[in-house]
């Protein structure tokens, strides 16, 4: 492992100490940003750790330990400020969620990556290949949420911003020489925008578990129950819910059913140390469950499953992107986006006045292919 000697960043846990990075911070023209969650080890996550890098200096900020993270809003929002992130739909949602902040003049360097055909683009292999930089993956999984932060957390947390900005340099000279700034500018500026989308409970998601087709109508009455249970003593516990039974555990009690305490714990992946009130009270469920109406798969809607017209005209934007992305060495989704293929196959739009309309295309995207997407949907309505 390549071993940077890196000056030690400044852990920011006292209103003091952030007062003092906020006024270094507001003079910079270039600032790299990441956050640290505690998805994996809370039902309810939130950003447990927001890395900085200037050229000089490294601060990792605490906000488990402060009141006010508000004049860090100034320095998202400031136009005058490039904050460059990587990967960045997930650190502007998250950010935004947990204080509201909103966002100018962003630099992605794994959406630059990808639209000069950099692979591969994660941030690990990128530091490796341009700086013989090694990070220690097994951070990515590690409970930011606890303190004391450990001296391996503190490193990992500093090398995901300490080079992102001489990697954006060269991403910048790259983008510019593959005349591709303003295409990624507007890719920035789309992703600017990120909302949390979070999850809501639904109990008929337990039809997406992997097993469930095979279980008979019983089975799937049952496994609904404990979905809906699993759910709530994640709530309860505070804890992601594949981390109080997984998805195979649940499709395992589903198929047996056991009935005494002596056949649940034969069960194997039960979690240790369940107490007899729960699982008595897992016995319980399935027993009341296995009485209950037999659930029925829900009917697939409009959004769900395309009409005929609408799948053959997806599929030829799917051809013609695959043409575009061959011939430029990148990605399909560079070009566009599946989702952006099938709102254009739903709208049908046969000019570039009607495109335009749609509002689904930015700008950039409009100008480069509106004409060619318009021209080409009106080909296939006149071909019927």
């Amino acid at each position: 492992m390549n071993e940077w000697i890196l000056p030690p960043p400044t852990l920011v846990d006292t209103k003091e100490l952030f007062n003092e990075m906020y006024e270094h911070l507001r003079y910079a023209s270039l600032l790299a940003v990441d956050t640290e969650s505690n998805s994996l080890y809370a039902y309810t996550e939130r950003v447990c750790l927001i890395q900085f890098s200037v050229p000089s200096h490294d601060y990792l900020v605490d906000p488990l330990a402060l009141d006010d993270l508000s004049p860090l809003g100034t320095l998202f929002a400031d136009p005058q400020i490039e904050k460059v992130f990587h990967a960045a739909e997930y650190d502007v949602m998250v950010l935004r969620r947990d204080w509201g902040f909103s966002f100018a003049n962003l630099f992605d360097t794994m959406i630059a990556s990808r639209i000069v055909g950099w692979k591969p683009y994660g941030l690990g292999e990128l530091l490796k290949k341009h700086f013989g930089i090694d990070t220690d993956k097994r951070m990515q999984r590690t409970d930011w949420g606890k303190r004391p932060l450990s001296s391996e957390q503190v490193r990992y947390a500093q090398l995901d911003t300490h080079f992102l900005l001489p990697l954006r340099d060269k991403l910048v000279a790259e983008l510019g020489a593959q005349k591709r700034l303003k295409e990624a500018q507007a890719a920035f500026e789309q992703v600017a925008q990120s909302e949390w989308r979070g999850h809501k409970f639904d109990a008929d998601d337990f039809w997406r578990i992997k097993g469930t087709g095979e279980l008979d109508p019983v089975g799937r009455a049952v496994l609904r129950a404990l979905y809906v249970y699993r759910e709530e003593r994640a709530r309860a516990m505070n804890r992601p819910p594949f981390k109080v039974f997984s998805d195979q555990l649940l499709v395992q009690l589903s198929e047996r059913r056991p009935t005494t305490l002596a056949e649940l714990e034969q069960i194997k992946g039960l979690p240790r140390h369940m107490s007899p009130q729960h699982s008595r009270q897992l016995l319980h469920i399935i027993a009341h469950a296995a009485e209950q109406p037999i659930p029925h798969r829900p009917p697939f809607n409009h959004t769900q499953r395309p009409l005929p017209a609408v799948e053959k005209r997806y599929e030829t934007l799917r051809t013609w992107r695959r043409q575009q992305s061959e011939a430029r060495g990148v990605e399909p989704d560079v070009i566009l986006s599946n989702a952006t293929l099938l709102k254009l196959a739903r709208r049908n739009p046969t000019s570039l006045v009607e495109l335009e309309a749609t509002a689904i295309l930015n700008d950039w995207e409009l100008e480069t292919y509106g004409e060619e997407l318009a021209a080409l949907l009106a080909n296939h309505q006149n071909e019927k």
